[in-house]
């Protein structure tokens, strides 16, 4: 797997220079309607936007029409879609990379944190997987 590398201020600072046109990147931070701003920019190695490590890890692209299947993969927990708190900063950034490294693609657009001390993370514009189960400590524990 090649490596990723990571701008983030305070941790490795870098230059917007850094990130070149068509480069793949994972964008976290905050959207207010059509503006993205970025708390942290993980550069991602290829260049074909993550088509392939999607492709690889059984993503399926969006397609107006077509069904989702049902089917999961992993430990799911048993909860009730919206419950739990929206959660963002620090462990929503952890949550979305983690569930970004396990199945590419999408978009994250919202993280919840779960009774449990768990987390889910809502993925959308793909038809599979629509929810990612990341556990305390931000490792994926399963997806449907």
């Amino acid at each position: 797997m090649a490596k990723s590398t990571i701008y983030d201020k305070g941790v490795h600072r870098s230059s917007a220079k850094a990130v070149k046109k068509g480069a793949s990147v994972l964008v976290l931070g905050t959207v207010d309607s059509a503006t993205i701003t970025a708390t942290r920019v993980v550069v991602q190695p290829g260049g074909d936007g993550g088509a392939a490590a999607a492709k690889a890890a059984g993503v399926i692209p969006f397609q107006q029409g077509t069904p989702s299947p049902v089917k999961s993969v992993g430990q799911i927990p048993d909860y009730t879609e919206g419950e739990g708190t929206i959660v963002s900063g620090t462990a929503a950034d952890k949550a979305t990379k983690a569930a970004q490294a396990v199945v590419p693609g999408g978009i994250n657009d919202r993280v919840v944190k779960l009774s449990d001390g768990e987390y889910e993370v809502h993925n959308i514009s793909v038809n599979w997987p629509h929810h990612i189960f990341v556990s305390k400590d931000f490792k994926v524990l399963g997806y449907e």
